[in-house]
């Protein structure tokens, strides 16, 4: 694997649906010469398998016993939240978030938001869409919505995989995000930000990340689609904050 990053802020354990300990993502992390990882376990809205905040106790207990063991690497506890709420609000209250160093948000399937019957109707329109059936103008502007309310509701360090499940205007969330001053994931494990997603967030003064979105150790640190995606829109390598000083110059 081509270690193109120095940090992964996006990583999964069994805390939430990933399959491996936190020391198991720590260890890889270290191997591959990382020196920050993230722990951004689903947030608690998720469906069967989000992480109760009552557990939060044992993942900072776990990381600090993954720090004695990898005394070289810095070790983050961050929360993966899901926006899909009208008023902008996420599965994770603002005095809640503070339990955490940082908070990815985004939108997955598994949160139907406070609304669970118009949750349902914005699965069935992305499942719709991810099949090439075209949206409709108010689904597009509703799913919008919910993710640019968020960003200005809450203190969002990175938005994950922008334009996955659903039909958005990444036009109008990338101006979000740079009033916000939010961080635009390319995400390795799913297709976003697309080729075309980044192109048009390229035109507004955004920071990128590259994350592996790892479900499993062996993918930490794991970017390579990542990569092909921004080689191919052409993206500045300087703006993605967590690429390699040796890597920056690579396209």
């Amino acid at each position: 694997m081509n270690n193109r990053i120095f940090f992964d802020l996006h990583t999964h354990t069994k805390y939430s649906h990933g399959k491996g300990r936190i020391a198991d993502n720590a260890a890889m992390a270290a191997g591959i010469g990382l020196t920050r990882l993230g722990i951004s376990d689903h947030g608690p809205g998720c469906l069967t398998f989000g992480i109760d905040l009552n557990g939060v106790p044992s993942m900072r207990k776990d990381i600090e016993a993954a720090k004695k063991l990898f005394p070289g690497l810095e070790i983050l506890l961050g929360v993966e939240a899901n926006t899909a709420n009208a008023d902008g609000t996420l599965d994770i209250s603002k005095e809640d978030q503070k339990l955490f160093d940082y908070v990815i948000a985004g939108y997955h399937y598994s949160y139907l938001g406070k609304k669970p019957f118009a949750g349902i109707g914005v699965v069935l329109g992305g499942l719709a869409h991810e099949r090439g059936v075209t949206s409709s103008e108010h689904a597009r502007a509703r799913n919008t919505d919910f993710i640019v309310n968020s960003l200005y509701e809450n203190d969002i360090y990175i938005l994950a995989h922008p334009g996955d499940k659903a039909d958005f205007d990444i036009d109008a969330i990338a101006k979000a995000c740079e009033q916000t001053d939010t961080i635009m994931e390319i995400n390795n494990r799913h297709h976003c930000l697309t080729v075309e997603g980044i192109r048009t967030a390229m035109e507004y003064d955004v920071k990128f990340i590259l994350s592996s979105d790892a479900h499993t150790p062996g993918a930490v640190g794991n970017v390579e689609k990542a990569w092909e995606r921004v080689v191919l829109a052409g993206l500045e390598p300087s703006r993605i904050i967590n690429l390699r000083e040796d890597q920056q110059w690579s396209l």
